[in-house]
């Protein structure tokens, strides 16, 4: 077997002594978790890889370059992992996922293929108070997408307190940076010589996107919603927007009732940051790229009074808390749990 683990300047060690082989002038530690990611030079891999950089508590395992799509090493690999981070295509993390035989690896899916998938445990740990716990605690966690973690941030607690009808006629608008698209997308647009990629950019116009069954599951709706993304010419960033009508609401809600809503839901909450209710006045502009380089997501909520309209808004970055950051967040939850059991 010819599995290496990365030195990122802390001790590395394997799960089990067969697997791989250490530095002569390194000495293994027990009880270090393993952590193994699967893809992990596509654009949400390699941000994990960043995001760990220099801890302690933590193995990575990796694959040689000349085996990281041979399917028995990549199998060895996973099996002998405490925890297995899948940065894959859809039918390659399935394929992943069914290769497991050893009932202690622990999954963390950042791919599409299991997030409305029966017993695998969603996960966005501020759903509601306790699925940071089934998080920490889960053998099979599927990462949020990347527009569904702000479009299910701003409409769950909203349908959970009855604020905001389940068959509520919903349309989402949402603008990713190019990054959205995956490592080719970025190849596409940064590459010396490459064809000039548009401003902007709508796509998914078959209103068939593979995001809106996610989000109707894990945001309670009974109704699917219309979902129109885009891609700007900016790498990375999310601003994601939500119009609503008063009077369409239950005994015709106020802005100010669905911002208390909101506020309760994300007290206390890290990464989830409420803005004070607009109604008046002009209102600053979106930055797409504001929370770049971060797991922070920052919602809020513009009403005009006089219309009976408000306007729910989330910003944040697909490579953070739509991406990469979420894995971590959730990987974080895993390692508290193992070491908590010793």
């Amino acid at each position: 077997m010819n599995i290496s683990i990365m030195i990122f300047k802390f001790p590395l060690v394997q799960p089990q002594a067969s697997i791989g082989h250490l530095s002569p002038d390194r000495t293994p530690t027990m009880h270090t978790p393993v952590v193994f990611i699967d893809g992990d030079q596509g654009t949400t891999g390699l941000q994990i890889h960043a995001r760990l950089h220099g801890r302690s508590d933590l193995r990575l395992l990796t694959l040689p370059e000349a085996e990281r799509k041979h399917p028995q090493r990549r199998a060895e690999a996973i099996n002998s992992a405490d925890i297995a981070v899948l940065c894959l295509p859809d039918d390659a993390a399935r394929e992943a996922v069914a290769a497991i035989h050893n009932p202690q690896v622990r999954v963390i899916d950042a791919s599409s293929a299991h997030r409305t998938s029966p017993g695998w445990v969603y996960g966005l740990p501020e759903l509601d108070e306790q699925q940071a716990e089934r998080i920490a605690h889960s053998k099979r966690v599927s990462n949020p997408g990347c527009y569904p973690t702000g479009a299910i941030a701003l409409l769950r607690p909203l349908v959970s307190a009855g604020l905001l009808p389940a068959d509520y006629p919903l349309s989402i608008h949402a603008i990713s940076g190019y990054s959205g698209g995956g490592r080719a997308a970025v190849e596409r647009h940064e590459q010396p010589g490459t064809e000039k990629t548009p401003t902007l950019q709508l796509y998914g116009l078959e209103l068939a996107h593979k995001h809106v069954p996610e989000i109707q599951q894990h945001a309670g709706l009974s109704a699917r919603p219309v979902f129109m993304p885009g891609y700007g010419a900016y790498r990375q960033g999310i601003v994601l927007s939500i119009p609503l009508q008063l009077r369409l609401l239950p005994g015709k809600a106020s802005a100010e009732q669905l911002h208390a809503c909101l506020q309760q839901h994300y007290e206390g909450a890290r990464h989830v940051h409420l803005m004070p209710l607009h109604q008046q006045g002009l209102a600053a502009a979106l930055d797409p790229e504001a929370l770049n380089d971060s797991n922070d997501l920052r919602l809020a909520l513009y009403a005009n009074p006089e219309h009976g309209q408000v306007l729910l808004t989330a910003v944040f970055d697909n490579l953070g808390k739509g991406a990469s950051g979420a894995a971590v967040q959730n990987l974080e939850l895993m390692l508290a749990a193992l070491h908590a059991q010793g």
